[in-house]
Protein backbone atom coordinates (compact mmCIF):
# COMPACT_ATOMS: atom_id res chain seq x y z
CA UNK A 1 0.00 0.00 0.00
CA UNK A 2 1.34 3.42 -0.97
CA UNK A 3 2.12 5.75 1.90
CA UNK A 4 0.64 9.23 1.92
CA UNK A 5 2.14 12.35 3.45
CA UNK A 6 -0.01 15.24 4.71
CA UNK A 7 0.92 18.91 5.05
CA UNK A 8 -0.97 21.97 6.28
CA UNK A 9 0.10 24.99 4.24
CA UNK A 10 -0.63 28.56 5.29
CA UNK A 11 -0.96 31.03 2.44
CA UNK A 12 -1.71 34.70 1.76
CA UNK A 13 -3.12 36.10 -1.45
CA UNK A 14 -4.52 39.21 -3.06
CA UNK A 15 -7.67 37.99 -4.79
CA UNK A 16 -8.30 40.92 -7.14
CA UNK A 17 -7.07 39.10 -10.29
CA UNK A 18 -8.73 35.77 -9.45
CA UNK A 19 -12.15 34.18 -9.91
CA UNK A 20 -12.16 32.86 -6.36
CA UNK A 21 -10.50 29.86 -4.75
CA UNK A 22 -12.03 26.88 -6.52
CA UNK A 23 -10.46 25.59 -9.72
CA UNK A 24 -12.69 26.31 -12.74
CA UNK A 25 -12.17 25.62 -16.46
CA UNK A 26 -10.96 28.68 -18.32
CA UNK A 27 -10.69 30.81 -15.15
CA UNK A 28 -7.69 32.03 -13.15
CA UNK A 29 -8.23 30.81 -9.58
CA UNK A 30 -6.11 30.53 -6.43
CA UNK A 31 -6.48 26.73 -6.28
CA UNK A 32 -5.64 26.42 -9.96
CA UNK A 33 -2.49 28.51 -9.59
CA UNK A 34 -1.34 26.57 -6.52
CA UNK A 35 -1.87 23.24 -8.27
CA UNK A 36 -0.09 24.40 -11.42
CA UNK A 37 2.91 25.54 -9.37
CA UNK A 38 3.01 22.36 -7.25
CA UNK A 39 3.00 20.15 -10.34
CA UNK A 40 5.91 22.17 -11.70
CA UNK A 41 8.07 22.04 -8.56
CA UNK A 42 7.13 18.43 -7.69
CA UNK A 43 7.25 16.73 -11.11
CA UNK A 44 6.14 13.09 -11.35
CA UNK A 45 4.63 13.32 -7.86
CA UNK A 46 1.04 12.22 -7.36
CA UNK A 47 -0.61 14.92 -5.23
CA UNK A 48 -3.84 16.72 -4.45
CA UNK A 49 -4.87 19.73 -2.37
CA UNK A 50 -7.90 20.43 -0.17
CA UNK A 51 -8.86 23.99 0.75
CA UNK A 52 -10.16 25.14 4.14
CA UNK A 53 -13.00 26.90 2.32
CA UNK A 54 -13.94 28.60 -0.93
CA UNK A 55 -13.41 32.33 -1.21
CA UNK A 56 -15.35 34.25 -3.86
CA UNK A 57 -13.95 36.18 -6.81
CA UNK A 58 -11.73 39.14 -5.77
CA UNK A 59 -11.71 38.08 -2.09
CA UNK A 60 -8.26 38.16 -0.47
CA UNK A 61 -6.65 36.36 2.47
CA UNK A 62 -4.03 37.22 5.07
CA UNK A 63 -4.31 33.79 6.70
CA UNK A 64 -5.76 31.07 4.47
CA UNK A 65 -4.81 27.39 4.47
CA UNK A 66 -4.93 24.26 2.40
CA UNK A 67 -3.88 20.66 2.87
CA UNK A 68 -1.35 19.08 0.53
CA UNK A 69 -1.44 15.28 0.19
CA UNK A 70 1.52 13.60 -1.51
CA UNK A 71 1.91 9.90 -2.30
CA UNK A 72 5.18 8.02 -1.83
CA UNK A 73 7.94 10.64 -1.49
CA UNK A 74 7.71 13.14 1.40
CA UNK A 75 9.05 16.69 1.33
CA UNK A 76 12.69 16.29 2.33
CA UNK A 77 13.38 19.85 3.49
CA UNK A 78 10.37 22.04 4.35
CA UNK A 79 12.37 25.29 4.43
CA UNK A 80 13.75 24.70 0.93
CA UNK A 81 10.28 23.66 -0.27
CA UNK A 82 8.75 26.96 0.96
CA UNK A 83 11.48 28.96 -0.83
CA UNK A 84 11.01 27.01 -4.07
CA UNK A 85 7.22 27.26 -3.87
CA UNK A 86 7.32 31.04 -3.37
CA UNK A 87 9.91 31.52 -6.10
CA UNK A 88 7.53 29.97 -8.63
CA UNK A 89 4.25 31.47 -7.41
CA UNK A 90 3.02 34.82 -8.81
CA UNK A 91 3.69 37.89 -6.68
CA UNK A 92 0.10 38.05 -5.37
CA UNK A 93 0.29 34.61 -3.67
CA UNK A 94 2.70 33.78 -0.85
CA UNK A 95 3.25 30.62 1.20
CA UNK A 96 3.83 31.53 4.85
CA UNK A 97 4.29 28.21 6.63
CA UNK A 98 4.21 24.44 6.05
CA UNK A 99 3.55 21.91 8.83
CA UNK A 100 3.34 18.15 8.52
CA UNK A 101 0.07 16.72 9.88
CA UNK A 102 -1.26 13.18 10.24
CA UNK A 103 -3.95 11.44 8.18
CA UNK A 104 -6.59 12.14 10.86
CA UNK A 105 -6.39 15.89 10.30
CA UNK A 106 -9.51 17.25 8.56
CA UNK A 107 -9.06 20.74 7.19
CA UNK A 108 -12.83 21.39 7.14
CA UNK A 109 -14.02 19.74 10.37
CA UNK A 110 -10.98 20.78 12.41
CA UNK A 111 -11.54 24.48 11.74
CA UNK A 112 -11.95 26.25 15.11
CA UNK A 113 -12.91 29.70 13.80
CA UNK A 114 -12.58 32.05 10.84
CA UNK A 115 -12.34 35.80 11.14
CA UNK A 116 -13.27 37.92 8.14
CA UNK A 117 -12.69 41.64 7.72
CA UNK A 118 -14.64 43.69 5.23
CA UNK A 119 -12.97 47.04 4.43
CA UNK A 120 -15.02 49.91 3.03
CA UNK A 121 -15.27 53.66 2.65
CA UNK A 122 -18.10 55.90 1.56
CA UNK A 123 -19.16 59.32 0.33
CA UNK A 124 -16.47 60.12 -2.24
CA UNK A 125 -14.83 58.08 -4.96
CA UNK A 126 -11.55 56.51 -3.86
CA UNK A 127 -8.18 56.67 -5.55
CA UNK A 128 -8.16 53.88 -8.18
CA UNK A 129 -5.31 52.11 -6.36
CA UNK A 130 -7.73 51.38 -3.48
CA UNK A 131 -9.85 49.07 -5.65
CA UNK A 132 -8.19 45.73 -4.70
CA UNK A 133 -8.41 46.46 -0.96
CA UNK A 134 -11.72 48.08 -0.09
CA UNK A 135 -15.25 48.55 -1.30
CA UNK A 136 -16.19 52.12 -2.16
CA UNK A 137 -19.82 53.14 -1.49
CA UNK A 138 -20.42 56.48 -3.21
CA UNK A 139 -23.60 57.29 -1.29
CA UNK A 140 -23.51 58.68 2.24
CA UNK A 141 -23.92 56.06 4.98
CA UNK A 142 -25.20 56.30 8.54
CA UNK A 143 -22.25 54.59 10.24
CA UNK A 144 -23.80 55.00 13.68
CA UNK A 145 -26.87 52.90 12.88
CA UNK A 146 -24.76 50.39 10.92
CA UNK A 147 -22.52 49.94 13.97
CA UNK A 148 -25.57 49.39 16.18
CA UNK A 149 -27.03 46.84 13.73
CA UNK A 150 -23.76 44.90 13.33
CA UNK A 151 -24.00 43.85 16.99
CA UNK A 152 -27.38 42.20 16.29
CA UNK A 153 -25.65 39.46 14.28
CA UNK A 154 -23.57 38.31 17.27
CA UNK A 155 -24.74 35.02 18.77
CA UNK A 156 -26.72 32.10 17.33
CA UNK A 157 -29.24 32.96 14.61
CA UNK A 158 -31.03 31.57 11.58
CA UNK A 159 -29.05 32.97 8.64
CA UNK A 160 -31.13 31.50 5.80
CA UNK A 161 -31.74 35.04 4.49
CA UNK A 162 -27.96 35.50 4.20
CA UNK A 163 -26.94 32.82 1.72
CA UNK A 164 -27.42 31.95 -1.93
CA UNK A 165 -30.09 29.31 -2.54
CA UNK A 166 -30.42 27.78 0.95
CA UNK A 167 -31.31 24.10 0.47
CA UNK A 168 -33.49 22.02 2.76
CA UNK A 169 -30.46 20.15 4.10
CA UNK A 170 -28.20 23.19 4.56
CA UNK A 171 -27.32 24.11 8.12
CA UNK A 172 -28.50 27.72 8.25
CA UNK A 173 -28.28 28.17 12.03
CA UNK A 174 -24.84 29.64 12.67
CA UNK A 175 -23.08 31.23 15.65
CA UNK A 176 -21.01 34.41 15.42
CA UNK A 177 -18.69 35.10 18.36
CA UNK A 178 -18.47 38.75 17.38
CA UNK A 179 -19.64 41.15 14.67
CA UNK A 180 -18.68 44.82 14.76
CA UNK A 181 -17.96 47.86 12.63
CA UNK A 182 -14.92 49.89 13.67
CA UNK A 183 -12.59 52.42 12.09
CA UNK A 184 -9.94 50.82 9.89
CA UNK A 185 -6.48 50.98 11.46
CA UNK A 186 -5.37 47.56 10.15
CA UNK A 187 -4.41 48.36 6.56
CA UNK A 188 -3.33 51.74 5.23
CA UNK A 189 -1.54 53.41 2.34
CA UNK A 190 -0.79 56.97 1.21
CA UNK A 191 -3.61 56.77 -1.35
CA UNK A 192 -6.29 55.50 1.08
CA UNK A 193 -9.14 57.88 2.00
CA UNK A 194 -8.83 59.80 5.27
CA UNK A 195 -11.55 57.66 6.87
CA UNK A 196 -12.30 54.02 6.16
CA UNK A 197 -14.05 51.30 8.14
CA UNK A 198 -14.01 47.56 8.68
CA UNK A 199 -16.66 44.99 9.53
CA UNK A 200 -15.01 42.36 11.76
CA UNK A 201 -16.90 39.09 11.95
CA UNK A 202 -15.94 35.73 13.44
CA UNK A 203 -17.51 32.26 13.49
CA UNK A 204 -16.73 28.58 13.08
CA UNK A 205 -17.99 28.50 9.52
CA UNK A 206 -19.84 30.59 6.98
CA UNK A 207 -22.23 29.85 4.13
CA UNK A 208 -21.68 31.10 0.60
CA UNK A 209 -22.06 34.91 0.43
CA UNK A 210 -22.98 35.09 4.13
CA UNK A 211 -20.46 37.76 5.11
CA UNK A 212 -21.00 39.76 1.91
CA UNK A 213 -24.80 39.64 2.39
CA UNK A 214 -24.48 40.79 6.01
CA UNK A 215 -22.33 43.65 4.76
CA UNK A 216 -24.85 44.27 1.98
CA UNK A 217 -27.71 44.50 4.48
CA UNK A 218 -25.71 46.92 6.63
CA UNK A 219 -24.96 49.10 3.60
CA UNK A 220 -28.66 49.15 2.69
CA UNK A 221 -29.44 50.09 6.30
CA UNK A 222 -26.84 52.86 6.17
CA UNK A 223 -28.42 54.21 2.98
CA UNK A 224 -31.91 54.17 4.52
CA UNK A 225 -33.16 51.34 2.31
CA UNK A 226 -33.63 48.95 5.27
CA UNK A 227 -34.66 49.62 8.86
CA UNK A 228 -33.16 48.36 12.11
CA UNK A 229 -36.39 46.44 12.70
CA UNK A 230 -36.02 44.71 9.32
CA UNK A 231 -32.45 43.67 10.19
CA UNK A 232 -33.75 42.10 13.43
CA UNK A 233 -36.59 40.34 11.59
CA UNK A 234 -34.20 39.01 8.94
CA UNK A 235 -32.60 36.77 11.60
CA UNK A 236 -35.86 35.12 12.67
CA UNK A 237 -36.67 31.57 11.61
CA UNK A 238 -39.90 32.68 9.93
CA UNK A 239 -39.07 35.88 8.10
CA UNK A 240 -40.31 37.64 4.99
CA UNK A 241 -37.24 39.89 4.71
CA UNK A 242 -35.16 39.44 1.55
CA UNK A 243 -31.59 40.71 1.31
CA UNK A 244 -31.09 41.69 -2.33
CA UNK A 245 -27.66 43.30 -2.18
CA UNK A 246 -24.42 41.29 -2.03
CA UNK A 247 -21.50 43.58 -1.18
CA UNK A 248 -18.56 43.53 -3.64
CA UNK A 249 -15.94 40.83 -3.15
CA UNK A 250 -12.94 43.14 -3.30
CA UNK A 251 -13.45 44.50 0.22
CA UNK A 252 -13.45 41.09 1.89
CA UNK A 253 -10.38 39.52 3.52
CA UNK A 254 -10.05 36.20 5.32
CA UNK A 255 -8.09 37.68 8.21
CA UNK A 256 -7.50 34.77 10.54
CA UNK A 257 -8.03 30.99 10.50
CA UNK A 258 -7.50 28.74 13.51
CA UNK A 259 -7.69 24.96 13.87
CA UNK A 260 -8.41 22.84 16.94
Amino acid sequence: MKRRHYYLIRVQFLGFRYSGWQKQPGQRTIEGMLLKTLKYILPQQKLKILGAGRTDAKVSALDAAFELIIEETPISDISDFVKLFNKNLPSDIKVIKVDEVDKNFNIIKDSKFKEYCYYFSYGEKNHPFCAPFMANILEDLDIEIMTKAAALYKGTHNFKTYTAKPGENKQVTRTLSYCEIIKNTEIYASFFPKNSYVLRICGKGFMRYQVRMIMGALIQLGRGLLSLDEIERSLMEETDIKISYIAPGSGLVLHKLEFV
